[in-house]
């Protein structure tokens, strides 16, 4: 499904150095990543599963943790310890005791490599290429040069070679989402219908699908914007939150469920009496932003998910829910800012997605449109091979050329290519996108889409998705007003969605990987001895 429905990004903890870069608090900065769910994650073989631990040499060898076949070492851990140590001193956040902030850690290491397993086996990887130009759309989108994106990184005490790192594990991570979780989301009319008719209820959120890409001062790393969404001079009303989350492991006993009910309550308790929220949430939260003080990012009420909506819709800017119960556990949100104005702790800066097209230069803040809007769409096919440890890039790319050959040659029908060869849900209809509005796609498609004649069909292009052969039928102008506010509805509907579904995806996913985790096992033995 190649239609542009973005969830928020969001940057990585080393990344926080953008929104210093952008003259951010940087005790706002910070980052994501998820939980999750399966798609053929490797499960432990039994023998493994069964295998007794070593009983006196854990960490004779040096091993934190096994993950699958992977390795995090003893050192690997105390060195991301300290380095993430020193990020909650600069931002003002209590470290946690060395035994809270070991299994924080460690538990964001093999989040990590969960991930990473997943998105080799899909055969998603990230070069140098696209590395640079995630950091060239950084710096341009703060009016620096690479150079001052560099010297500020730097300064801030984070050597280059980690950011960029860093940098690399966000664009993975946001390839992994958006080929499992994100082509799963379908919102339907119905859901759409239901979503207008609330907004005209209730024109305060009119704007809100607008805050996705909001421009902001700051490295808004974020999906380019349809070209021609109007909203209100104000802006939508944004909301900046922050989670302590504990956990419920997938079938808990009553009695397990009280005792973390009573520890979720504990914590609230802590945090209504004016305990730092980020120094409860990084050393008591579950939460895959435990380490960022909780700090979830920014966006319109409506765009958070709908038990977030309800605790949070009536609170100010400082003040702290009730306990929330999910399928995940007890939430805790704190509504750390909100208002159309930039709020302070902005976290949807993240690392742009591969090959991202030239972003242009934020619109000014001009009346909402009157009339109506004309737009050019084009009718389009599509044929999509998807990568994975058997169909490399270069396997993908050689067999849509050839492919296209036969088009270009006159010997085959790309709907009947489409038939035979693509791996989106469009095949049967011979790889038939409809008609489609700027902005609509992912931008790699976009731009290769708009450089066609119709008639024409692309050289094999690549897009978070996989590899595409595109031909364009024909264009037309076209009055857009419905369509778009229909797309800005779908986008909102989609970024409800969107992240919690990424989460859970990646719980089920770091489920059904093989996990020895030798500290945990070491420190409770120690505890038994004492």
């Amino acid at each position: 499904m190649m239609r542009r429905l973005h969830s928020l990004r969001r940057l990585s903890g080393s990344a926080l150095l953008l929104a210093l870069c952008a003259g951010l608090p940087a005790a706002h900065a910070a980052e994501p990543t998820g939980r999750a769910a399966n798609n053929g994650a490797k499960a432990a073989p039994a023998a493994q599963k069964t295998a007794p631990a070593p009983q006196g040499e854990q960490f004779v060898d040096g091993i934190a943790a096994v993950v699958d076949k992977d390795v995090i070492t003893l050192r690997e851990l105390r060195d991301a310890s300290v380095r993430i140590s020193s990020e909650l001193k600069s931002r003002g956040i209590q470290v946690p005791d060395d035994q809270t902030l070991q299994h924080q850690v460690l538990q964001r290491l093999i989040m990590e490599r969960v991930q990473r397993h997943e998105a080799d086996r899909l055969g998603i990887r990230v070069d140098d290429a696209q590395v640079d130009q995630a950091i060239q759309t950084i710096a341009s989108r703060n009016k620096i040069s690479v150079a001052q994106l560099r010297g500020e990184i730097e300064k801030s005490g984070t050597n280059w070679d980690a950011y960029r790192k860093s940098l690399r594990d966000e664009i993975r991570t946001d390839r992994l989402r958006q080929r499992a979780v994100d082509s799963t989301i379908v919102i339907s009319d119905t859901e759409v219908d239901a979503f207008l008719k609330d907004q005209r209820r209730n024109p305060a959120f009119g704007a809100a699908p607008q805050a996705q890409q909001q421009p902001q001062p700051q490295p808004q790393a974020q999906p380019e914007p349809a070209p021609e969404q109007a909203a209100a001079p104000s802006g939508p009303m944004l909301y900046a939150l922050a989670q302590i989350l504990v956990r419920v492991p997938e079938g808990s006993s009553p009695e397990q469920l009280a005792v973390l009910r009573k520890k979720a309550e504990d914590i609230l308790a802590r945090a209504k009496r004016g305990d730092d929220f980020a120094s409860l949430a990084a050393a008591s939260s579950d939460g895959p932003e435990a380490l960022q003080g909780g700090v979830m990012g920014v966006r319109p009420l409506d765009g958070w998910p709908d038990l977030f909506v309800k605790a949070i819709g009536n609170l100010q800017k400082g003040q702290v829910s009730n306990l929330i119960q999910s399928g995940n556990g007890f939430h805790i949100i704190k509504v750390m800012d909100r208002g159309t104005a930039q709020p302070a702790p902005s976290r949807t800066a993240r690392a742009p997605a591969p090959t991202p097209a030239p972003q242009p230069a934020a619109r000014p803040q001009a009346p909402a449109q009157q009339g109506p809007t004309k737009v050019m769409q084009t009718r389009a096919r599509h044929i999509l091979i998807k990568t994975s440890t058997v169909m490399s890039d270069e396997t993908a790319r050689q067999r849509l050329e050839q492919v296209r050959q036969r088009l270009v040659s006159g010997g085959a029908k790309f709907e009947d290519m489409a038939r035979q060869y693509s791996q989106d849900a469009t095949a049967p209809q011979g790889g038939e996108l409809g008609w489609l509005n700027p902005g609509e796609t992912v931008p790699p498609f976009e731009a290769a889409m708009n450089a066609l004649k119709p008639g024409e069909i692309s050289p094999p292009i690549q897009s978070p998705f996989g590899w595409h052969l595109i031909e364009v039928e024909e264009r037309r102008e076209h009055d857009a007003t419905d369509d778009l506010a229909r797309m800005k509805a779908r986008q909102i509907l989609f970024e409800r969605r969107a992240q919690p579904a990424f989460e859970d995806w990646l719980e089920q996913l770091r489920a059904q990987a093989y996990v020895d985790n030798r500290l945990e096992k070491q420190q409770k033995i120690q505890q038994n001895n004492r």
